[in-house]
């Protein structure tokens, strides 16, 4: 069962991101404030889930969450700032849009930046851990994947719609017969990396 808060009485966001490690499309971030004594059952990393068990619960958090926002930054802010960097951004992003002022972040992994002197936590594989990371890790997940589903319209032939731009076998061989698209991120030296598989 995941904690359901670190702090007692202080209001709590949690934070994580999606797509960090895509070769295509935006990195997602959520930030969730859920009420101290929120359960759910399967609640979990959404890592963990299926996506028909994220499909539910991201209606129940976003029901439920005191608070909740997304926020995404492109391919383009990722290849001129990093994807660490666009990680930890996004989040901010996320952070702005919250109606109620959390005054303690917990955020997923070790890297962050201060947000407006509010103080925060880094958890290690916090989404595993804890409730309001949980519940952010399935809103950036389900957010993000919905917008890839929507790009494999535009462009089937990568697959986006099963690998959500994820480094699978078939995306690269992808890759390699049509080349990159317009949102592909470049910084990621695609053209090094396939040379490297397929020669």
């Amino acid at each position: 069962m995941l904690q359901t808060a670190l702090t007692d009485n202080l209001t709590e966001a949690g934070c994580d991101e999606a797509g960090r490690g895509c070769l295509a499309g935006p990195v997602y971030a959520a930030a969730v404030i859920l009420p101290k004594k929120f359960t759910n059952s399967l609640l979990n990393d959404s890592k963990k889930l299926t996506a028909k068990q994220r499909s539910y619960l991201r209606g129940v958090i976003e029901k439920e969450a005191i608070d909740w926002a997304v926020a995404q930054l492109d391919h383009t802010a990722i290849d001129e700032i990093n994807i660490l960097n666009a990680s930890i951004k996004s989040m901010h992003l996320a952070l702005d849009q919250l109606k109620v002022r959390p005054y303690l972040l917990l955020i997923d992994g070790n890297r962050f930046k201060p947000y407006e002197n509010i103080p925060y936590q880094c958890i290690v594989k916090g989404d595993g851990k804890y409730a309001s990371i949980a519940a952010a890790s399935i809103l950036a997940k389900t957010h993000r994947d919905e917008f890839m589903e929507k790009m494999h319209i535009e462009l089937p032939h990568y697959h986006w719609d099963k690998n959500k731009g994820y480094p699978t076998k078939s995306h690269k061989k992808a890759i390699a017969i049509h080349g990159i698209s317009p949102y592909h991120r470049k910084s990621f030296n695609l053209n090094e990396q396939l040379k490297i598989e397929f020669t």
